[in-house]
């Protein structure tokens, strides 16, 4: 449920509201707005009685949530959240009508690699670096990363150049450590149903990027989401990065349908990773353009300076020059950089 506060409402009267809220043992959440307030009502077991509220000085409207999802709903938060990243002339946003790429090696390999990659991807146009220091594999010998060292070379990318930094924690006792090096903590698709980590996500004081599940439905993707933002982190992204099907033309399908679909259930900004969702780099750029003529948020890419000797996934990584060329086919598309 939400409740619409009157623009005249003032402290006192929210308040009251709060105070009703709690008394019958539901959760308050104020949701300041442009020109009036709202709060949500959470963790009711059932339907809520809008009289209960009707009559109370100040409110205008009381309005039922439909969805399993509330914080995440665009039935609780009308307008699009926008992620600040950064102060001043340096300030980043995510989630104003402009696409912001994000790109890097899938895993930090050394401080030479990751620092060459990171001028070429700022020339290009790039705000964010990505790059792996934790690697979460499907073969338990494959490379798993540089752990605290790639975190290391992650805050020397960022310093040197300026740029951002998303990298993934793997679990809720590596998100300390990663939640202090980086700008944007992601959580990956292996899990995107690993509760106790979203609840750790939660309350972490920086920008979560959710990635969907390889086999997950809106709703669960949604779902996953409401944990973290359930635990007070308004400031997460949802990330698609295709799913598993029937196919072998490629390493996953990207599901454009859910882009649209996604926009008109929530608020939260939009991501898209066509490098995973090709798994082949021939079709990264035309996913990406994809991507983009839908109007998403951001682009997550991968790059590498020499994919043929990357020690994770080399074959979907662009060359530095192919991402500049990915650059410039989308500012011929007309779209916002």
């Amino acid at each position: 449920m939400l409740i619409v506060m009157d623009k005249s409402a003032g402290p006192d009267e929210l308040a009251a509201v709060v105070e009703r809220i709690e008394k019958y043992g539901w959760q308050p959440k104020p949701i300041p707005g442009g020109e009036r307030t709202a709060i949500g009502v959470l963790r009711n077991k059932g339907p809520i009685d809008p009289a209960l509220f009707l009559d109370m000085p100040g409110v205008r409207d009381v309005i039922p949530v439909s969805k399993p999802y509330k914080l995440v709903s665009r039935e609780m938060h009308p307008d699009n959240t926008v992620i600040k990243l950064g102060e001043g002339n340096e300030a980043l946003e995510i989630g104003q009508g402009r696409l912001v790429l994000m790109a890097g090696p899938c895993a930090v390999e050394s401080e030479s690699q990751a620092l060459e990659i990171a001028h070429a991807v700022k020339e290009a146009g790039a705000k964010i670096f990505r790059g792996g220091a934790f690697k979460p594999r499907s073969s338990p010998y494959s490379f798993q990363g540089l752990g605290v060292k790639g975190l290391e070379i992650l805050a020397k990318v960022r310093e040197e150049t300026g740029l951002f930094i998303v990298t993934e924690a793997t679990d809720h006792e590596v998100l300390d450590v990663v939640e202090e090096y980086t700008d944007i903590i992601q959580i990956g698709t292996r899990n995107m149903q690993n509760y106790r980590l979203l609840r750790r996500a939660g309350q972490a004081k920086k920008p979560i990027l959710l990635k969907r599940g390889m086999w997950a439905t809106m709703d669960e993707f949604l779902m996953a989401a409401e944990y973290i933002m359930s635990e007070g982190n308004s400031q997460v992204m949802l990330c698609e990065r295709g799913i598993r099907t029937f196919t072998r033309h490629s390493r996953n399908t990207l599901d454009i349908n859910a882009i649209p679909y996604m926009r008109s259930e929530s608020h939260l900004p939009i991501v898209v990773d066509p490098s995973h969702a090709a798994g082949r780099r021939d079709q990264v750029i035309p996913l990406a353009r994809a991507a983009a003529a839908t109007g998403v948020d951001g682009l997550i890419v991968e790059v590498h300076n020499h994919p043929e000797k990357a020690l994770s996934d080399g074959p979907q990584s662009l060359y530095p020059e192919q991402f500049s060329r990915m650059v410039e086919g989308l500012k011929t598309m007309n779209v916002a950089l």
